[in-house]
This record gives structure tokens, sequence and C-alpha cells, in this order.
């Protein structure tokens, strides 16, 4: 109880300090080539190459968010006597992030991202962070000019910018970007240590990009592995009122990492809570009821198309997890669509849906499993930074590869309500 109460007194006085801190620099210039972290970020994918900020001089943007969820669940499995504990209609635990951003030079920012309060731990500590390079002016003034136009660097221990959900996903309390409360069933996220060439012309875009394939660094032999990633798409208004963008992904690993967190990378825990806890867990799991392959090394791509028309959105995913190893297999395919509609004078207000599924198997000789979910719901921008929204959720698993686990006709659903505050 004194936990919980702790918890709550951090989590709330937390939030009071970086609510004064953005009071504070409410005035402070926008800094550049920056995706700003509140609704005006909706829809934002790679940052933009237009350069509308005029550089100043060193600039420090302090920020951060807040999110709290009221859930109201249930669940049960089909094994004898039901072995998934029951769930109450209560708050949950709040979280919140400290955001540093530094225009460094001109075309040179940095990010820093520190998870104060998280389902995972009780500490803050830092997520990750990155410097990002839109011109070279730095080394010599018009250094690569005609390159650096159309051309980005972000090198730093962060999110890698493999497929385009991690641009519409919750991280930790950074919530104003996601329409529905959890992430996708398959969550391509992780932090690792990369370096990221990204090229933007006439609407097309190009990212390349390597990384060790680590979330926890050593220099033990075993790894180090090395990953590749990269990106194709095409983001454009080809007509007032309506953008289209397709772009497809690809990332690769190596059986020289210990192991790939491609879809296990998140360490600040699941949206939902205590969803697929069993009662007989030896150890009870902070990230389900999101779905990781397991795969030591694997190959993965991922197609996502995105059309907006006026307040009209679609987004889609189409996702295939393969087992690096050809001698055991396996592999996942995950499909995904959200239609979106806002409206208001402001485009204020949304309603939406989300389906998406997961189908496939751990080996070659194994049983396939299946996982649905079905969010329905809407939101309200109160202002530019605060989000209220409220979804029904349902969730269903299946498949002869859950036969004998907590897993095996698994179903939950309910409604969930989440504050959020972006600054």
């Amino acid at each position: 109880m004194k936990t919980i109460i702790f918890s709550w007194y951090r989590a709330g006085l937390l939030a009071m300090i970086l609510f004064l801190s953005g009071v504070g620099l409410a005035q402070q210039s926008n800094l550049q080539y920056f995706r700003p972290n509140n609704k005006d970020g909706l829809s934002v994918f790679e940052t933009s190459k237009r350069d509308t900020v005029p550089y100043s001089g060193l600039k420090v943007r302090v920020g951060g968010d807040f999110a709290i969820q009221f859930q109201g669940l249930s669940q049960s499995n089909s094994l004898q006597g039901d072995t998934l504990v029951s769930l109450a209609s209560n708050i949950n635990l709040p979280s919140a992030n400290l955001n540093l951003d530094v225009q460094l030079a001109d075309g040179f920012r940095m990010h820093l991202r520190t998870y104060l309060s998280s389902r995972n731990h009780n500490e803050a500590w830092v997520k990750g962070g990155y410097i990002q390079l839109d011109k070279l002016d730095l080394i010599q003034e018009g250094f690569l000019e005609e390159f650096m136009n159309i051309a980005t660097i972000r090198v730093g221990m962060d999110e890698i910018n493999y497929g385009d959900t991690h641009f519409r996903r919750s991280d930790n309390a950074m919530a104003v970007y996601n329409p529905f409360v959890g992430n996708y069933i398959m969550d391509a996220f992780t932090t690792e240590p990369f370096i990221e060439l990204t090229m933007q012309k006439s609407g097309f875009l190009g990212v390349v990009g390597v990384t060790n394939g680590r979330l926890n660094q050593s220099p033990l032999p075993g790894d180090d592995g090395i990953a590749f990633y990269a990106k194709l798409g095409y983001d454009k208004e080809v007509q007032d009122g309506l953008r289209l963008r397709l772009t497809g992904s690809v990332y690769s690993s190596s059986d020289k990492s210990t192991r790939d967190y491609l879809y296990n990378g998140d360490r600040a825990g699941a949206r939902y809570y205590n969803v697929l806890e069993g009662l007989n867990d030896a150890r009870v799991s902070n990230f389900l009821p999101r779905f990781n392959p397991e795969f030591g090394y694997q190959t993965a791509f991922q197609i996502n198309p995105f059309v907006k028309f006026h307040g009209l959105e679609f987004f889609g995913v189409f996702e295939v997890a393969s087992n690096g190893d050809g001698a055991t297999g396996g592999s996942f395919t995950q499909l995904g669509a959200e239609v979106i509609y806002r409206f208001g004078k402001k485009e204020q207000l949304y309603l939406g849906g989300r389906y998406n599924t997961i189908s496939g198997e751990f080996a070659d000789a194994a049983s396939t499993v299946d996982i649905n979910r079905i969010n329905l719901g809407g939101g309200w921008y109160l202002t530019k930074n605060v989000l209220a929204k409220l979804e029904y959720v349902t969730s269903k698993y299946d498949g002869q590869g859950f036969k004998g686990t907590k897993f095996e006709g698994a179903e939950w659903n309910g409604f969930v309500a989440e504050a959020a505050i972006s600054f």
C-alpha cells in the first residue's frame, strides 16, 4: 500500500513539475526540424526538410508527458476453473516522461527522453536519445548543402525508424498521437544504438540504418551482431485535402546477437494492466497482452498505407516476421487497419476503429496461434496539449498452438478511458 501511495504521489508531483516547466517555456521559439509534442504532431512521420525556423542560438526546450487510465476490463480462458485472475475496475498507475530537446547549432538538434514513472520500473531512467543533423554548417558554412537539403542524419541510442506504426503508438506517457489506448499486438518498437540516414525529395523518401540489435549493451563475444533496416516510400498531398503515403520497411538481424528486441524493446510495460495474468504464474508479466515471436534473430518487413482526405483517415499494416534460423523456421503475419474520422472546427474531436490480428507458428513444426483485437472509440483534444479518450476493446486467442496454456480460449474485453497531457 505504501508503494502504491508513493507511486501516485511521485507521479502527481512530477506531472506538476512538468506542467510548470512547460508553462515557463511556453513563449520559447520552436526548434528546427521538430515534430511538435502535441496535437500538431498528428500524422507527422519523418520530420520535414522544410527550413521554416530561423536559427537564433542555443535553445533548450523542456517538455513532458503525463497519462492515466481508468480500466474496466474482464477476462477468462477455457481451461478448467478459468486460470486467469479476476480484474476490477479501477485507475491504473499514472505514467510520466521528461523530454529535453536542445537546438545545439543551425540544423543540429538533440533529443533525450526519461521515463519518470512507468509501469515496469519504480525508478526514473533514461529511455534514450539521439542527435539529428539537417545541416552540416558546424563543419563549414554551406558544407554539402545540396545533399543536406534532402538528407537527415540521426545517431543515438533510441527508437529506430522501422515501419510506420511507431509514429502512432503510445510511448509510456506520450499518448497524444495514438487514437486508442493500446499499441499494436506485435509492437515493432525497440531502443538500440543506431546510425540512420533519411532522404526526402518531391514526396519520395528513403531510410537506411544500422544497429547492433541490442537493447542492453556489452562487449562480450556473442553480442557483436549487426542488424540492418531500410524504408522506401512516397508521402505527398496530391491535391487540396488529400494526402497519400505508402511505405515499405525491412529489418534483418544476424545470429551474432544473443537476442532480438524488435518486438520486445519497450521497457515501459503494456498499456492494458494485468491482462492475461494467470493465477499460477510464477512471475507476473508487465508486457502482456502484446505479442513477441521470440525469434533469436529474424527478417521482418512492414508495409503501411496512409490516406487522409480532409477529416477522414486510414492507416494500414501488413507485416511478416520470419525466424532467421531456417532449420527451425516459423513466422508470423500481422494485419491492421485503422479508420479515423476527425471533426470539429479544428478537428479536435474524433471517432474511429482499429482491427488488428496476428497469425503464425513459432516453428515450422509447431501449431498455429491466432490473436484478434478490435478497438472502437473516440477522443477530444480539449487543447492541443490535452487529450481525453474512451475505447471499447475486445480480444480473442485461438489456435492449437495455445492448447494447454493460459492463452487457450482466452478472451478479454471492456472499456478503458485515458487522459493524456503532452507539451
